[in-house]
Protein backbone atom coordinates (compact mmCIF):
# COMPACT_ATOMS: atom_id res chain seq x y z
CA UNK A 1 0.00 0.00 0.00
CA UNK A 2 2.82 2.56 0.99
CA UNK A 3 4.71 1.74 -2.41
CA UNK A 4 1.86 2.62 -4.08
CA UNK A 5 0.74 5.92 -2.41
CA UNK A 6 4.75 6.65 -3.08
CA UNK A 7 4.05 6.21 -6.42
CA UNK A 8 1.00 8.13 -6.72
CA UNK A 9 3.07 10.93 -4.88
CA UNK A 10 6.10 10.97 -7.32
CA UNK A 11 3.67 11.26 -10.51
CA UNK A 12 1.60 14.13 -8.99
CA UNK A 13 5.36 15.92 -8.29
CA UNK A 14 6.36 14.90 -12.05
CA UNK A 15 2.93 16.26 -13.47
CA UNK A 16 3.69 19.49 -11.37
CA UNK A 17 7.37 20.05 -12.22
CA UNK A 18 6.11 19.61 -15.94
CA UNK A 19 3.54 22.37 -15.60
CA UNK A 20 5.79 24.21 -14.17
CA UNK A 21 8.82 24.02 -16.79
CA UNK A 22 6.15 24.74 -19.41
CA UNK A 23 5.01 27.61 -17.48
CA UNK A 24 8.69 29.01 -17.11
CA UNK A 25 9.35 28.90 -21.20
CA UNK A 26 11.57 25.43 -20.95
CA UNK A 27 10.83 23.62 -23.91
CA UNK A 28 10.56 19.17 -22.61
CA UNK A 29 12.55 17.23 -24.93
CA UNK A 30 12.19 14.18 -23.01
CA UNK A 31 10.43 12.44 -19.78
CA UNK A 32 11.49 9.72 -18.33
CA UNK A 33 14.28 8.98 -20.63
CA UNK A 34 15.84 5.89 -19.99
CA UNK A 35 18.96 4.18 -21.44
CA UNK A 36 21.65 1.47 -20.38
CA UNK A 37 23.11 3.73 -18.25
CA UNK A 38 19.98 4.76 -16.09
CA UNK A 39 16.69 6.86 -15.97
CA UNK A 40 16.63 10.90 -15.79
CA UNK A 41 12.71 12.06 -14.91
CA UNK A 42 12.82 15.15 -17.27
CA UNK A 43 15.03 16.71 -20.26
CA UNK A 44 14.38 20.19 -21.41
CA UNK A 45 16.44 22.99 -22.91
CA UNK A 46 15.92 26.77 -22.14
CA UNK A 47 18.30 29.27 -23.75
CA UNK A 48 20.76 27.25 -25.25
CA UNK A 49 21.32 25.08 -22.59
CA UNK A 50 20.23 21.50 -22.04
CA UNK A 51 18.91 20.95 -18.76
CA UNK A 52 18.54 16.96 -16.87
CA UNK A 53 15.98 17.59 -13.87
CA UNK A 54 15.54 14.91 -11.04
CA UNK A 55 12.25 15.53 -9.56
CA UNK A 56 11.49 14.53 -6.09
CA UNK A 57 8.07 14.64 -4.08
CA UNK A 58 7.05 14.01 -0.45
CA UNK A 59 3.70 14.80 1.11
CA UNK A 60 5.87 15.72 4.32
CA UNK A 61 9.55 16.90 5.44
CA UNK A 62 9.32 13.57 7.96
CA UNK A 63 12.21 11.84 6.31
CA UNK A 64 13.77 15.06 5.27
CA UNK A 65 13.77 17.40 2.07
CA UNK A 66 13.51 15.53 -0.97
CA UNK A 67 16.57 16.69 -2.77
CA UNK A 68 18.70 15.16 0.23
CA UNK A 69 17.58 11.56 -1.52
CA UNK A 70 19.98 12.71 -4.62
CA UNK A 71 23.14 11.50 -3.40
CA UNK A 72 26.07 11.30 -4.94
CA UNK A 73 25.88 7.88 -6.38
CA UNK A 74 22.29 9.23 -7.69
CA UNK A 75 24.57 12.43 -9.20
CA UNK A 76 27.03 9.95 -10.87
CA UNK A 77 24.03 7.94 -12.46
CA UNK A 78 22.24 10.67 -13.80
CA UNK A 79 25.63 12.87 -15.24
CA UNK A 80 26.53 9.08 -16.83
CA UNK A 81 22.96 9.02 -18.17
CA UNK A 82 23.22 12.57 -19.30
CA UNK A 83 26.80 11.99 -21.44
CA UNK A 84 25.09 8.54 -22.54
CA UNK A 85 21.75 10.97 -23.81
CA UNK A 86 24.53 13.55 -25.34
CA UNK A 87 26.46 10.85 -27.08
CA UNK A 88 23.49 9.57 -29.18
CA UNK A 89 22.18 12.68 -29.87
CA UNK A 90 25.22 14.09 -31.16
CA UNK A 91 25.27 17.20 -29.44
CA UNK A 92 28.52 18.29 -28.69
CA UNK A 93 30.10 21.03 -26.79
CA UNK A 94 26.38 23.07 -25.47
CA UNK A 95 25.83 23.95 -22.05
CA UNK A 96 24.36 21.83 -20.03
CA UNK A 97 23.14 21.73 -16.01
CA UNK A 98 21.80 19.48 -13.80
CA UNK A 99 18.49 20.32 -11.58
CA UNK A 100 16.67 18.87 -8.98
CA UNK A 101 12.71 20.01 -8.37
CA UNK A 102 11.32 19.45 -4.96
CA UNK A 103 7.63 18.82 -4.94
CA UNK A 104 6.58 19.27 -1.52
CA UNK A 105 2.77 18.99 -1.13
CA UNK A 106 1.82 21.58 -3.82
CA UNK A 107 5.04 23.90 -3.53
CA UNK A 108 7.56 23.32 -5.78
CA UNK A 109 11.28 24.55 -5.05
CA UNK A 110 13.48 24.67 -8.57
CA UNK A 111 17.11 23.96 -7.67
CA UNK A 112 19.31 25.50 -10.72
CA UNK A 113 22.81 23.88 -10.89
CA UNK A 114 21.64 21.66 -8.08
CA UNK A 115 25.00 19.44 -8.60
Amino acid sequence: MKKQFNKVVGLKGELEALKYLKDNKYKILEQNYKNRLGEIDIIAFKKGVYVFIEVKSRDSLRFGRPSEAVDKSKQRKIRNTASLFLLQNKIHDKPIRFDVIEVIYDRISHIENAF
